[in-house]
């Protein structure tokens, strides 16, 4: 069965191939006055969508033959506040970090500190997967196109409750692979991390200093980090926001990704974006200035591994990962690569690049995925390239995200509703008790008067339990991928005391049991 996290996270951080359906085979280039009347109604459509979405604010980016030809902010950084959106305000990038990252470790290849089939072992020697030979093997190139064998998303649960980047890295070596090394695409967080902290320590650097003295500082990106703390230090930044009613939105949370920031943790202005964007659609130059070798920024957007087969593609052709970004081939046969990024807490983001075209869109919202920043992107492709529209792409995206969203935020129960003949609980302290779990480490349950509390994680975060239906309680988990109500199920031996627990929210692939700990013998 399709866990809900993957239908939820994957249409939030991958462009999925039938954003390159076209119905115009003949055109296969666009002229200067039909890319004028795009940028036209780009302007127009984006603050439209604005107001309609309901969306605080976005910068958008365009570059075509290596000139910024469209650059601009819309709307306000935080809602309810006077505070406009310009193109230095700093985004949250999410996912669109992966292509940027992509770029860093493109630089490193072409100086010749790294190569893309190193081994990760070669530069961290204490890396282990829960598979041996997959150990020995993997490399930086599998970590980057998600072959690594690791499940879907490994390792961003344990970030939700709390564990540092060093840990997280550590801890994939208890969790079962899901698939033979290079066997199958699955999107990993941590393993794109993984390999670019590998990638650092060649270099002899933190990654968040390597990615500033390799490609920021030179190439002008002067508000650009994947150091979270250099996010909040602006005073000029977008505030996340989620829309807890459908309408309207509120800047309620904050979301640090230090812990896999290579993957999901840079900050950037939409000016920073166009230059980037500059550096992709001109071979790895700026300004006259080489930032990075044309052949290895190349290999970047190259298919690696396949994400959608062509029998299932709304035009017939395979979709692919690279090395950081997607590729998809349209129905004209133009390649388009891009990603997409988004925070459950309140950012959605899109790059998509024709570099045969030499034409390329930044989409940067400060609201939860709901569409747009694909929408927007997808739309003013299809206005530049063919001069027409397939289809209603907001509406598209719109529909679908939303779906997503809040299937993903209700979770695999229905739990809103009491049952109507409940069985009763236990005694509290047949569940009270210390319990572990190799993969998420410790958790506790304590009884307090007639309440039990769940603590968990690193940081020891306390959660209220309450009562469901015999042994199994409710509790509502906090974090980038917290569903609204999870359950936790208690398994009590014949003794009368719970030998075991699963938290349902934790149970992707069948980690999420906890066994007790046994009292020592006095």
């Amino acid at each position: 069965m399709d866990h809900f996290f993957r239908r939820r996270r994957r249409i939030l951080q991958a462009i999925p191939s039938l954003l390159v359906a076209s119905v115009c085979p003949a055109c296969t280039s666009h002229a200067p006055d039909q890319l004028h009347s795009a940028l036209l109604a780009l302007d127009q459509f984006a603050s439209e969508t604005l107001n309609k979405s309901g969306i605080p604010g976005m910068a958008i980016a365009v570059v075509h033959n290596d000139r910024v030809v469209h650059l601009k902010g819309y709307g306000v950084r935080e809602a309810g506040r006077r505070s406009t959106v310009d193109t230095d305000t700093i985004f949250q990038l999410a996912s669109v970090s992966k292509p940027m990252a992509a770029t860093v470790l493109a630089g490193l290849v072409g100086d010749g500190v790294i190569g893309w089939d190193d081994l990760i072992t070669k530069h961290v020697p204490g890396f282990a997967l829960a598979d041996a030979a997959a150990t020995r093997q993997v490399t930086l190139r599998d970590m980057f196109c998600h072959r690594s064998g690791l499940s879907e998303h490994a390792g961003d649960l344990l970030e939700d409750i709390g564990y540092d980047r060093d840990a997280i890295l550590y801890r994939l070596r208890y969790l079962p692979l899901d698939k033979p090394l290079r066997a199958g695409f699955a999107y990993t967080n941590f393993g794109i991390t993984q390999a670019a902290v590998a990638a650092a320590r060649a270099a002899g650097q933190s990654w968040e200093d390597l990615a500033a003295q390799r490609l920021f500082r030179p190439a002008g990106m002067t508000s650009t980090s994947f150091r979270y703390q250099d996010f909040v230090a602006s005073g000029n930044r977008a505030r996340l926001h989620v829309a807890e009613d459908g309408t309207t939105y509120v800047a309620k949370y904050e979301r640090n990704a230090d812990a896999q920031s290579p993957a999901g943790g840079a900050s950037a202005s939409i000016a920073d974006m166009a230059r980037w964007l500059r550096i992709i659609l001109n071979d790895g130059q700026l300004d006259g200035v080489r930032h990075v070798a044309a052949t290895e920024l190349a290999q970047t957007r190259q298919p690696q591994i396949e994400t959608l087969p062509a029998a299932l593609s709304p035009v017939g052709k395979n979709s692919y990962y690279g090395l950081g970004w997607t590729v998809d081939i349209d129905a004209n046969g133009r390649v388009f690569n891009g990603h997409s990024g988004g925070f459950m807490l309140g950012a959605a983001t899109n790059v998509t690049v024709c570099v045969e075209q030499r034409l390329g869109i930044v989409v940067l919202t400060n609201a939860w995925p709901v569409g747009v920043a694909e929408g927007i992107a997808r739309t003013f492709m299809e206005w530049a390239l063919d001069g027409t529209l397939s289809r209603d792409w907001m509406t598209l995206y719109r529909e679908g995200f939303t779906a997503k969203l809040q299937a993903g935020l209700r979770g695999p129960g229905d739990y809103v509703q009491p049952l109507p003949e409940a069985e009763p609980v236990k005694d509290l302290q047949a569940y009270a008790g210390d319990y572990r779990n190799d993969y998420y480490g410790n958790a506790s349950v304590v009884q307090n008067g007639n309440a039990l509390t769940l603590t968990i994680g690193p940081d020891k975060a306390a959660y209220s339990l309450r009562h469901w239906n015999a042994d199994d309680f409710l509790y509502e988990p906090y974090g980038e991928n917290a569903v609204r109500i999870a359950k936790v199920s208690f398994g009590v031996a014949n003794s009368g005391k719970a030998e075991r627990l699963r938290v349902e929210y934790l149970d992707q692939n069948r980690e999420g049991d906890f066994l007790r700990v046994p009292l020592p013998q006095s």
